[in-house]
């Protein structure tokens, strides 16, 4: 692994990161995105392939195998044994609603794995992802973690689910997780997740709703302080409180919290069908697609536009967005992606 310290300018030169989306679709069926509805495409084996000398040329560290849901393509073992029989670290982000089948595949293959999970009954996790799969996923969350391999779970904190924090930490720990981490859902991206609409859904947090979350956190600080000390709650308690002022904000009452990110200088995401973009919630110029060289796409001129514009400022989804990673100039990026406390 390279131990060579970062040093970001206009062009990049190094990719620690890299995301990709192994497909479109997906298993659940989620209020907060809709992949689900329409996402039909694969990325192929031949394709992680081909973008093998490119990620070695760029000395990519981690690769964040996402989508849609990355164990409905079925050649995800087949792409992670080649990523990883290259030398990559690999990381695994899912619903868990295949996890039960493939921990032990699973287990062998990723670096840590990350499963998404917003509901503590139920209940709340049928309302919020559509599907009646809550004692399914923490069934794989369990599997996943008997292999040995670092298991996380994360929440997306909505008006469903926010009373059910402190219950997400001991649930995390009763399934044999090495962490749990807690994002605002983003009600301010119309178009992230394969949305296609706009999107009207009320997920985040009324007026009302703020006190109450407010004396959420501050129980949550006291009584779990060897938690957040420990690193098993990725995020500290001031970071927890910017979903407190996010909400706020998108009630009106309060700026949204300043975000400090610099994710598009170090890391890049792959859609399925080549579409590279440099984050989560900003999709990519409409020229962005990967064909053979991806460090090619990624100093393009209308790529690196839009880096200028997101490092200068000038995108509004920046100043709204629930997420942020920042990692200055001189450090150095390995498997810290697979431990977020670094970045609490």
């Amino acid at each position: 692994m390279s131990a060579t310290p970062l040093h970001f300018g206009p062009q990049v030169e190094r990719l620690p990161l890299a995301t990709l989306y192994l497909t479109e679709r997906c298993n659940s069926r989620c209020i907060t995105c809709d992949y689900w509805r329409h996402g039909r495409a694969d990325m192929s084996l031949e394709t992680v392939t081909q973008l093998l000398p490119s990620l070695a040329r760029l000395e990519t560290q981690v690769v964040l195998l996402s989508g849609g849901e990355p164990l409905l393509n079925p050649e995800w073992a087949a792409i992670a044994q080649l990523l990883k029989a290259n030398g990559l670290q690999l990381w695994l982000l899912t619903s868990g609603l295949s996890l039960v089948k493939h921990a032990h595949r699973a287990g062998q293959l990723f670096d840590a794995i990350t499963v998404s999970l917003d509901g503590t009954n139920r209940e709340t996790y049928a309302a919020i992802r559509g599907l009646d799969a809550f004692d399914n996923v923490c069934a794989g969350i369990r599997a996943a973690a008997g292999t040995g391999v670092p298991v996380g779970v994360r929440v997306t904190v909505q008006r469903a689910n926010y009373q059910q924090l402190p219950v997400f930490v001991e649930l995390a720990r009763q399934a044999g997780a090495r962490q749990v981490s807690f994002l605002a859902v983003d009600v301010a991206s119309p178009h992230a997740f394969g949305r296609t609409d706009d999107f009207g859904a009320d997920l985040a947090l009324h007026q009302e709703d703020l006190p109450v979350l407010e004396q959420i956190l501050c129980a949550m600080e006291n009584d779990y302080a060897d938690a957040f000390h420990s690193g098993f709650i990725a995020e500290s308690p001031r970071r927890l409180r910017r979903i407190h002022q996010y909400f706020s904000a998108v009630c009106g009452t309060a700026a949204y919290p300043p975000v400090r990110c610099n994710a598009p200088e170090f890391s890049a995401v792959i859609g399925a069908q080549g579409r590279v973009s440099p984050c989560f919630f900003i999709g990519g110029p409409a020229d962005a697609i990967w064909r053979k060289d991806l460090e090619e796409v990624l100093n393009s001129d209308s790529m690196l536009a839009l880096r200028q514009d997101i490092r200068s400022g000038g995108r509004s989804e920046c100043a709204r967005c629930v997420c942020s990673l920042w990692r200055e100039p001189g450090s150095r990026i390995s498997s810290f992606l697979l431990h977020p406390k670094e970045n609490a």
